[in-house]
């Protein structure tokens, strides 16, 4: 990248890595134009990490690749083999960027990564800054009101503070209608860690202590904030044309919540919302090799859901298609082969 495009100041070396990079860090405002590692980082923001800091991510990975020549990745903690995934994904859907970024300067490193960075936080504000009003019609049945009513522009009513979205964000396990949980959780006397999953992440904000895989992750309100974030306002009642996926929905999910607190400003150090811990406590679990059937069944339930006419949830062929005689004929020849060789 020509050095007129984006005048820099010097930077410290960052050749040691101080904490995951697969969290936010401080965000410094940089006047950028537009340019392809802007908007790429507002898709990979969205789709596949939501929270990262870039520079340090693409930093850590490229020391890193030089370190596996001697310690194969499974020799990594499992919060560094998660970076390390996050940081090839990356290198990997962007053509040329790994060679930039091992032939580059460490300047120019860092560069790409405020820039990257700069796309995934202006996506993350796009995204809360329309959901913030969108998510009021979610809240409640159609037909029916927010009672008391919500503004749409402030959320200090929001969260802990109002009856409806209190019972929404009430952590799992603890009981929205008993009046001294309620009144702790309002004061701020009861302190909600981001790995204390919220009811809304329920189907029909029903949490079963006894089966808590039950109705995880399969709420109706995560389903519109992922078609609202990923097709269109419009689309939350119409099935949206076909897209990849990945941890697409994850992010959907995280934007739902933050909309439905009372802080005004996402920040990756707000204790009220603990969104960093909450994002990768989600990943902790659909990572866990334990939880891979569970997971599995969790990914078709969103398929059907988001994608119902999607080929590869169907499984039937037309008769008399090519296809079909292409199945058939293939039938035929390995009966014959099976035949022969008995």
């Amino acid at each position: 990248m020509s050095s007129d495009e984006n005048h820099l100041p010097p930077h410290e070396p960052l050749r040691k890595r101080g904490g995951s990079a697969l969290h936010i860090g401080p965000h410094k405002k940089r006047m950028t134009s537009s340019n392809p590692l802007v908007l790429h980082g507002r898709h990979f923001g969205r789709t596949v990490f939501a929270l990262c800091n870039y520079p340090a991510l693409l930093t850590s990975g490229i020391l890193r690749l030089k370190e596996l020549q001697d310690i194969p990745v499974e020799d990594y903690p499992a919060d560094v083999r998660r970076e390390h995934r996050v940081f090839m994904e990356l290198v990997d859907s962007y053509p040329g960027l790994l060679e930039r970024l091992t032939n580059g300067e460490e300047e120019d490193i860092i560069l790409v990564g405020e820039l990257l960075g700069k796309g995934a936080s202006g996506a993350r504000g796009d995204d809360t800054k329309t959901l913030k009003s969108a998510v009021l019609e979610w809240l409640v049945p159609r037909g029916q009101v927010v009672i008391p009513p919500l503004s749409r522009n402030i959320k200090s009513d929001r969260g802990f503070n109002h009856e409806v979205t209190g019972a929404l964000l009430c952590p799992a396990g603890l009981d929205w209608s008993n009046a001294e949980t309620k009144q702790g959780l309002k004061s701020g006397e009861i302190a909600v860690r981001g790995d204390q999953w919220p009811m809304f992440l329920y189907t029909g904000n029903i949490y079963d202590p006894e089966e808590p895989w039950k109705g995880l992750l399969r709420s109706e309100i995560l389903i519109f904030g992922f078609k609202h974030v990923f097709t269109s306002p419009s689309s939350v009642d119409r099935e949206p044309k076909a897209m990849r996926s990945g941890n697409a929905y994850l992010h959907g999910m995280k934007s739902v919540r933050f909309s439905l607190s009372s802080s005004s400003v996402f920040s990756h150090t707000d204790t009220i919302t603990d969104s960093d811990n909450f994002y990768h406590s989600i990943l902790d679990l659909l990572e866990d090799p334990d939880e891979n059937e569970e997971v599995a069944d969790l990914m078709m339930w969103w398929m059907r859901r988001v994608f119902p006419n999607s080929s590869s949830l169907q499984h039937s062929i037309s008769k008399n298609s090519a296809l079909s005689k292409i199945r058939e004929k293939h039938a035929i020849l390995q009966e014959r082969a099976t035949a022969g060789a008995t």
